[in-house]
Parts: structure tokens; sequence; C-alpha cells
């Protein structure tokens, strides 16, 4: 990432003594300096430290190091431990049978590697795992395990164990009440204007998930998506189980869908190039793993504090779309698990939906910044083994009838990546996305949403008529800034009646406090 070269300590100086290669990069990196100092950058950490933090030369001092000042950090560890001998990891932790950092590595090679250190009678008082305090950790279903006297409180299991590290903007995103956000909105606009604008948005929150997935013109499963999200929003009881994924898969793509449920073959993202043909953005987990690592996400949601509930909702969806578990439909459902989870954990209640595709798709900047939250998890990756993925000359056909040419031979190089990723970075996103939708996007839409209502009562002052054609009305001068002679054909009493100024000047009123974006 990085300045430091040369003289680095902690998990720096075990990736270079142990030649352990991460595909996430390191969330923080060591080193010794002049002084003591810290340099953030694009959601990295670089600590600079004096020599007298210099820890010894070996395998122990370094791994306490790391432990002790950097963090948990399960892909490296995962990838050191297969490349440590396990005598030489059980010979330090029998030097300090009492220390916590040699008990929480033990702990952690048996849990990650599920082989068994030749190490007996260990001390001390009970400790965390992980430490509650930096990161998203389990708050029920706490295994105590009498072996290393650990409290295991890792949220997910070996097979996907997302971490989550407790930033200052994520410690913002547990004080912030989404519920208190939407019950001042319903004080300011009245209740029904705010349930009128939640089954808007419930519409627009479809119709922007297939903007998303460049789909946009398909109207009839932009209404049959809009119809899952208000049928199975928070009404799951498991989600992610295979059963309610294949019924909701069904439901948000129809009955002509190709597959459905767990994909059995590989799949990898990606676009096409005229020159080049397809090129891989992203390649998904083997489907061989896919019901072990979706039991290790509902882990994290049974188990984790719904007063993280931004991040549960984070690791719901990103979890969910980086996994691929499905043939089609991965990305809508992602950002439907965002919806679903807030409304399982109280802070979204009936019938509101958080636009949160409408507000990705709501300028070009914020679609940049979607791509680019993808694309931090993804790019590594891609980075690591490019050259793994490839198209052969023959097409074989997988268990789920898929056809496919694709070729990937890193599965296993690239297993600890996908089982133990950092979201941290797209749990931050998520809530800078749901607060910019609550204080923007459904403020705006509510504003309106009672502009409209306003305007169409007081249109009917001059026009009788049913709603729609006073709807029409309205969206026409609106649209043109006066009364149209197409409008004047269409109702030819406002001609008749010499109305066309009232109802402009009665639109124009009526519209008038908004924003020119709406």
């Amino acid at each position: 990432m990085s300045a430091i070269t040369g003289d680095e300590i902690g998990y720096a100086w075990l990736a270079a003594h142990y030649k352990v290669r991460t595909i996430q990069p390191l969330p923080v990196e060591s080193c010794i300096g002049r002084r003591r100092q810290t340099h953030q950058q694009a959601g990295r950490c670089e600590e600079f430290y004096t020599e007298a933090m210099r820890p010894q030369a070996s395998l122990g001092a370094h791994l306490t190091f790391a432990l002790k000042h950097e963090g948990v950090v399960l892909e490296f560890l995962a990838r050191l431990f297969a490349l440590v001998p396990p005598e030489a990891l059980a010979e330090w932790i029998c030097s300090e049978p009492t220390g916590q950092y040699a008990r929480r590595a033990g702990f952690f090679y048996e849990w990650l590697t599920g082989n068994t250190l030749l190490v007996e009678g260990v001390g001390g008082n009970y400790r965390y795992a992980l430490d509650p305090r930096l990161f998203v950790t389990a708050v029920t279903g706490v295994r105590r395990n009498r072996r290393w006297r650990i409290n295991d409180n890792l949220p997910g299991s070996p097979e996907f164990c997302p971490l989550v590290r407790r930033t200052t903007p994520l410690l913002e995103a547990g004080q912030y009440d989404i519920a208190d956000r939407l019950a001042a909105m319903e004080v300011e606009f009245g209740p029904d204007i705010i349930r009128r604008s939640a089954v808007w948005l419930t519409i627009k929150e479809s119709r922007a998930s297939f903007v998303i997935e460049h789909e946009g013109q398909h109207q009839d499963r932009i209404r049959r998506f809009a119809s899952a999200i208000e049928r199975y929003c928070g009404r799951l009881e498991s989600p992610l189980g295979e059963s309610a994924l294949k019924e909701f898969q069904s439901a948000i793509l129809g009955t002509t869908t190709v597959r459905t449920g767990l994909r059995q073959s590989p799949v990898f993202v990606g676009s096409s190039s005229i020159d080049y043909g397809a090129v891989v953005h992203y390649v998904c987990p083997h489907w061989e793993w896919l019901p072990g690592m979706l039991k290790g996400l509902q882990q994290f949601l049974a188990h984790t504090d719904a007063q993280d509930a931004v991040v549960r909702a984070a690791v719901a969806s990103f979890g969910f779309v980086f996994i691929h578990p499905l043939a089609d439909g991965n990305g809508r459902i992602s950002r439907f698990l965002v919806n679903d989870t807030l409304r399982h954990d109280g802070v979204v209640p009936e019938p509101f939906i958080l636009p949160i595709s409408a507000a990705i798709t709501s300028s070009a900047v914020r679609r940049a910044e979607y791509d680019q939250i993808l694309e931090r998890y993804s790019g590594p990756l891609m980075s690591a083994c490019r050259d793994s993925a490839d198209f052969s000359h023959e097409r074989v056909v997988y268990a789920d009838g898929i056809e496919s040419d694709f070729v990937f031979d890193a599965y296993d190089e690239a297993a600890p990546f996908w089982r133990y990723p950092d979201l941290t970075e797209q749990s931050e996103y998520l809530f800078a996305i749901i607060r910019h939708t609550l204080e923007h996007e459904m403020h705006h839409q509510a504003a309106f949403q009672r502009a409209w209502y306003r305007t169409r009562e007081a249109v009917k002052d001059w026009v009788e008529g049913p709603d729609d054609h006073i709807d029409r009305i309205i969206r026409s001068i609106r649209q043109h800034g006066r009364v149209s002679g197409k409008l004047t054909k269409e109702f030819p009493v406002i001609a008749q009646a010499g109305l066309a100024s009232e109802l402009e000047r009665v639109v124009a009123e009526g519209f008038a406090d908004l924003p020119d974006a709406l």
C-alpha cells in the first residue's frame, strides 16, 4: 500500500518473513520510524513506531504485536497458518501458556484450519477472540472454548466469517436513529402523505434496482419486483435459507427464468468488449462452497446485535452479492436484503422502504461510487488471479444444466479471500447511502407528494374531473411551463372557460417551495 519499506513489524514482518500474500490489502501496516505517527488514506492505515516498540525477530513476538496493535485479519491468519510449521506455533504457545495473544493464536489456528495443535494445559483469564470495542462481534451464541480459555465471539463460521471494524463512521452509524428520522418526516408531512410516498418509493426502488442491472426497460419485471418487495420484506423467517431464496428468486424473476436455487456451476461478473470479447471483473466462489458460506452469513445475522443494524444490512447485502449464490438475481436480492434486514431489526417499520437503489442511481457520481465500492473488493482479486481466469475451447454442461466455457484454476488459492472478507468500507458506504436516502431522497419525495396533492386540490377549484385527468393537466403544465395547445385539445373546457392563466398560476404556486430538481 505504502511507504513502508524494509523495517516492517507485525503483519507486514510476518508477510515478508513467511511469504504471505493476502488478496485484500491489510487494513493496518506498521513499521519502525523516527517518531510515532499515523497515516490514513483510502480506508488503510500506516502506523510508525519508535525503535522501543520493535518486537523480537520471531513468529510469536510479531504475531503478538499484530493481534495487539493491528487487530485480527482472518485472511492473513489463514494464509499464515498454512505456511508456518504447527510445531513452531505450538512451541511459542507452550512457552507462554497463560499469554492471551498466544492462546488467541492457538484458538485461531484450530478454528481456521480444523487441525489440532500439540498443546496442553494453557491457563489465564478468559479473553474474547475479537475485541468488541474494535469489531462488530457475536453477542448471542458466544461459545466458551475451554481448551484455549477464549470466548468465541466470532460472528460467522469457518466457512464464511466477514469482519467489520468499528471505525468512526460506523460508531456514528450505531447512534443514527433511522426510525426517529422516519417518525420526524411523518410529523412534518403527515401520515397520509408518508404512506402514499412509501408506495411510490417501493416502485421507484424496484425500477432503480433494474437500472443498476442495465434492465430498466423491463416494466413487467419492475412491477413484479415491487410486488415481491412489498410481500416479502421483513416477513421471511430465514431469507438466506435455500428454500426462501428459491421462492423469492422465482417471485422477482417469474416462472420463465432458466434456473432457480443455488448455482452448481462457475460464475463470473464481467462485460463484453468488441475488441477483446468477455472481460472478467470478478470471479465468484466455487459452487460447492455455497451452502456453507450462506450458513456463515446466516450465523452473522443470527448472532450480531440489532444495535448494529446498518452494519448487519451491509454484511447481508454485500456478503450475498460477493458470494453470488444464484445464477440470476443476485444484485436485486442483495439490495432487497438491506431493507429486509432493517425491517427485521425494527428500525424501518412498515410500510416504509428505503429506496437504496434509487439513491445509487440518483446521479452519475453516486452510481460511480457504487461501482467503486464493489471494485474495492473485486479489484484485488483480479489483480492477484487474473491469469487464472480463462475461456476454454469446449463448453461444459454442469449439474444445474448451465453450459459454460469459463475456467478458473485458483479457487483454493483465493478461498481465504472469499471466506474472510473485511466489509468495513462497504458498511461505511451503506451508512452514507442510508443517510442520503433519508435526509434527501425520501424527504424530497414526501415534499413532492405533498405539493402534488395540494396542487391537485387547488386545480379542482377551477376544473372538475377525476384524479387521473387532473394529474394529466398538472403534469403537462409542469412539463411545458404553460397550458399547451395539445392540453386544450384534450380538455376543451380550459379554453372555453378561459382558465389557462389561472391553472398556470395554481400549478406554479403549488410547486413553488420545491427545489428545481423536483
